[in-house]
């Protein structure tokens, strides 16, 4: 490379997965084997019914389209008036996305945000909403609320994520909240996009299936006042169906922002392929597969939960989602450190943010028998 020539690649922080080899290592040296309760990827089977849609449209020579089948957009949108209280979603106003970090990860850049402009995102969050932000060359910031912004940064707001229920925390934000950041952010002529992909796994209060209530979209009729514009709803099937490995998900709300999103994803080609489509369509019209899936993960959260708090860790929030958010009052990575030696390794707190310091996040996606393992070492003296 010449002298003084300007590098190659983008300035991106490092993978924070990374840090944790020593801490895996340390784990691994367990005789009864390593139990992973750190990234939350899915590891039961996905639905034959899924299988099935997918296997059946294989055969598929011809490019896909960007904005998905009618067939699919008409699925999502049956979905979001059965499943989340959004009665007539224009199937035009929806469309199928590679997975939803990727959509987290470039909609800012698609939405024109551009140096000067400010993205909202938790306080405690995902990290890839901070990536979309340096992605566009925005300035990402950390708040719950628009109020805790001084003046001259919320003049600058352009896109408010929210997330709920949250990863990690498992924070779900009612009605009143959800329809407050709306109209705040409505106020300063921001889109509002909502990270929902947890939303079939509410607990207590919020599960649906012991009496509870739907944990609420941003697409709510009562958050929306009937008009979706600068709302965007953002859903992923990895959770509800075990296919992370599919990359399905989507994207729905404001008609205007989805034909100039669509148009800019053609453009890219940013497109789920054909067979996918169809999986997800056949996915979202079944039901019964996601009602068992949160079962199991209903019953090894009931058993995690008394051994989390047994190895000396208070669970915070945690009432919807795949993960306990804990802490044990210390450093991080000494809880991190203690889980290791029991053979267990956990999602540091750190990695989502300051206010995560202090915290560990577990997922509940290990299979029954290495949940079984965790509880065992948890509570042993």
């Amino acid at each position: 490379m010449t002298s003084g020539a300007r590098p190659f690649g983008l300035d991106l922080p490092d993978y924070p997965w990374d840090t944790m080899v020593p801490y895996r290592e340390l784990a691994a040296r367990h005789p009864g084997g390593v139990v992973d309760l750190s990234i939350g990827t899915p590891v039961d089977p996905t639905p034959e019914v899924v299988q099935r849609a997918l296997a059946a449209a294989s055969d598929a020579p011809g490019y896909p389209t960007t904005h998905g089948t009618a067939a699919l957009r008409e699925a999502i949108a049956a979905w979001y008036a059965r499943r989340r209280g959004v009665p007539g979603l224009d199937p035009a106003a929806v469309m199928p996305t590679v997975g939803s970090k990727e959509l987290v990860a470039w909609l800012p850049l698609l939405l024109g945000l551009r140096p000067g402009d400010v993205l909202v995102r938790p306080t405690v969050a995902y990290p890839t909403y901070d990536i979309g932000a340096r992605l566009a060359g925005a300035e990402a910031v950390a708040a719950d609320d628009l109020d805790e912004l001084d003046a001259d940064v919320r003049a600058r707001v352009r896109l408010v994520w929210i997330n709920s229920p949250g990863n990690p925390t498992g924070i779900v934000r009612d009605l009143d909240s959800v329809r407050r950041i709306v109209d705040q952010a409505r106020a300063q002529g921001a889109v509002v996009a909502s990270d929902e992909c947890y939303a079939e796994l509410g607990w207590g209060a919020w599960d649906v299936q012991q009496g509870g209530t739907p944990v609420p979209s941003v697409l709510d009729p009562r958050v929306t006042g009937g008009d979706d514009a600068l709302l965007l709803s953002a859903y992923s099937m990895s959770k509800q169906s075990n296919v992370a490995g599919y990359r399905a998900a989507f994207l729905a709300g404001d008609a205007a922002l989805m034909r100039n999103l669509v148009n800019s994803r053609k453009h890219a080609g940013m497109i789920v392929p054909a067979p996918v489509q169809e999986a997800m369509r056949a996915g979202l019209g079944d039901d019964e597969h996601v009602l068992a899936q949160k079962a199991r993960y209903r019953s090894r959260r009931e058993r995690l939960v008394p051994a989390a708090e047994a190895f000396g860790l208070r669970v915070v929030h945690s009432e919807a989602g795949l993960y306990l958010w804990c802490t044990a009052g210390e450093d991080t990575w000494e809880t991190v450190r203690r889980f290791a030696e029991r053979g267990v390794v956990v999602g540091p707190g750190v990695f989502y943010g300051t206010a995560g310091e202090g915290f560990v996040r577990l997922a509940l996606t290990a299979s029954d028998e290495r949940i079984d393992a965790a509880v065992e070492r948890l509570t042993a003296t």
